[in-house]
């Protein structure tokens, strides 16, 4: 018997090949044309579609989610209300507030929806820890707070086929006001901002990073991919 033959290990050749976790830092974008293009790619996507992080600011606009309730809606005035498919009531998007966009196949993962919020609630907080600023969630409303009850985050999802889209609005810096012509997420609550916290401002992009790096260690990666426009964005 020929002793020097080196062992054959059967391993299976059908697992899936290891993705990168894509993450795109969009800038100033319409609510709608970012909408559609998340369901088209959540509808197409299949197992060989990498995972992705959208961080962006939006146009104002209302947003009413599944749950949402017109007497929530108080005086949109020039801001349009447009109806989402996500979790959740009505909320506020605008320039200085980061919203994030979480395009994660969580089969693959192996997390559930209720992990998902549980990761984006303490990926929050810690970057929020970051500069300084205590925060929590709350186990009777998604979302992150001060220990006064003022809201800073906010969260609503939508999952098909196993995949999640939408995800979070994050205050850095923005005009509170349009807050005001809402019940926002139905909770009667105050709403806050970093930058109305620390002594010295940040800026959207530099907490976007942050926020970032956190959300990718909490999902599992050991790192992620920068790029620009997704193919489905150019254009619109």
């Amino acid at each position: 018997m020929n002793t020097d033959l080196p062992e054959v290990i059967d391993t299976p050749t059908n697992l899936p090949p290891v993705l990168p976790l894509i993450v795109r830092y969009l800038g100033r974008r319409d609510y709608a044309q970012t909408f559609d293009a998340m369901k088209l790619i959540t509808t197409e996507r299949n197992d060989q579609t990498p995972d992705e992080i959208w961080l962006l600011e939006h146009e104002p606009v209302f947003t009413q989610g599944q749950a949402g309730k017109q007497e929530y809606i108080l005086m949109p005035g020039d801001i349009p209300v447009v109806q989402s498919d996500r979790g959740g009531h009505v909320t506020y998007h605008g320039p200085g507030q980061i919203t994030g966009y979480l395009l994660i196949d969580l089969r693959r993962l192996g997390i559930g929806v209720r992990d998902l919020v549980t990761l984006i609630e303490a990926a929050l907080v810690e970057t929020l820890a970051h500069w300084g600023i205590a925060a929590a969630p709350r186990p009777d409303a998604p979302g992150v707070y001060l220990a006064d009850g003022a809201k800073i985050g906010s969260l609503g999802l939508r999952v098909r086929r196993g995949c999640s889209y939408h995800g979070l609005n994050f205050n850095v810096d923005m005009d509170l006001a349009p807050w005001g012509r809402i019940n926002p997420c139905g909770l009667g609550v105050v709403m806050t901002q970093m930058n109305d916290l620390l002594a010295e401002p940040v800026t959207v992009q530099e907490v976007a990073e942050r926020l970032a790096d956190i959300l990718t260690v909490k999902l599992g990666y050991n790192g992620h991919l920068v790029e620009g426009q997704h193919p489905l964005l150019i254009g619109r």
